[in-house]
């Protein structure tokens, strides 16, 4: 399987908006900015034939080349490409689960898989309600003391969430980890969802 998958809609789309550009052999580079931090973007750019860097990672998808930038590759493992054209007049997204950490295996160290998980799988869900939660440090034992930020902190849920969300999913799939502690002062409400 490729690193990146680029849908037969996304491939159609991507070819369209190149052959209007009317440049022979232009492709489109995909790369990471500020890869590996919270802030970190999955982008795609037009690349004319001079602007070819020789160490990006070339996929032929017939239609045009795809550039994978050499430095973004582990974070666009598992990267996905696609266009929905139903919704408002076509959209072109990009999923790029590990971009802003990249892949963890079983052997990583416990912080580097612990904040593997809040991005991948809990952040994502706490976004909805403008929250996100970050790892402070692993204490003794084993104990991941958490920081909810954004519309999790002072939000009266914050107890469900914290035990039936991120502390269930993160035993789920760390089983050593001993347990969660939340180091976040509720009492600012500024930005709470649920007040």
């Amino acid at each position: 399987m490729a690193i990146v998958t680029v849908s037969e809609s996304a491939k159609d789309y991507l070819a369209s908006l190149l052959e209007k550009q009317k440049t022979e052999g232009m492709g489109v580079r995909m790369f990471v900015t500020q890869p590996g931090t919270r802030h970190a973007e999955t982008c795609l750019a037009y690349c004319k034939p001079e602007e070819i860097i020789a160490e990006d990672e070339m996929l032929d998808l017939e239609k045009f080349r795809l550039y994978l930038d050499q430095a973004s590759l582990p974070y666009l493992e598992e990267a996905v490409v696609d266009f929905n054209s139903e919704r408002m007049g076509g959209q072109l997204t990009i999923k790029a689960p590990n971009a802003k950490m990249p892949k963890v295996s079983d052997d990583s160290p416990l912080p580097e898989r612990i904040n593997y998980i809040l991005y991948t799988e809990i952040n994502p869900g706490l976004a909805a309600h403008g929250g996100e939660v970050s790892l402070v440090e692993v204490v003794d034992e084993n104990v991941a003391v958490l920081k909810f930020g954004g519309g999790c902190q002072g939000c009266s849920a914050v107890d469900i969430t914290l035990k039936d969300g991120v502390e269930k999913t993160l035993l789920e799939r760390i089983p050593e980890l001993g347990g969660i502690r939340d180091a976040t002062d509720h009492s600012v409400k500024d930005n709470a969802y649920f007040n």
